[in-house]
């Protein structure tokens, strides 16, 4: 693992463009001291290619969150189902490659909206820090 030399922790989050916006993400997410996010519009969370999850850390991201839609509400019918798969091979991955597990998440959408989802990845933003 690259040693760092700044403390800021940099999360990139890839989110359903049909689920929610990125624009209220970014406005809610409020850019703190010691943390970088990167947003990142897919058509489709099962559109998240493990190739595409791996590449995040390798510029850089400390983690990964991805945001999908509800279960049995993908407008590409098994998008959000496929998505959760990757990330689990995603996670086998990096943990054999000696960064540790648990580096990437699903956060599901559901009905109580972004601001849980908000909540959901300062949670998950303290746990990597922890591993960091």
């Amino acid at each position: 693992m690259d040693i760092k030399y700044n403390n800021t922790l940099k999360l990139y989050v890839l989110y359903c463009s049909n689920c929610m916006d990125g624009d209220e993400l970014s406005r809610l997410l409020n850019e703190e001291a010691g943390c970088e996010y990167k947003i990142i519009s897919l058509p489709c969370s099962g559109k998240a290619d493990l190739l595409y999850l791996l590449k995040a850390f390798e510029t850089g991201a400390d983690g990964l969150a991805l945001v999908t839609c509800s279960k049995n509400e993908c407008h590409y019918l098994e998008g959000n189902l496929r998505a959760p798969k990757r990330v689990e091979q995603a996670n086998a991955l990096l943990e054999e490659a000696g960064m540790g597990d648990n580096r990437v998440t699903v956060l599901p959408m559901n009905g109580k909206g972004i601001e849980e989802i908000v909540s959901k990845l300062k949670v998950f933003r303290e746990k990597i820090r922890s591993m960091s």
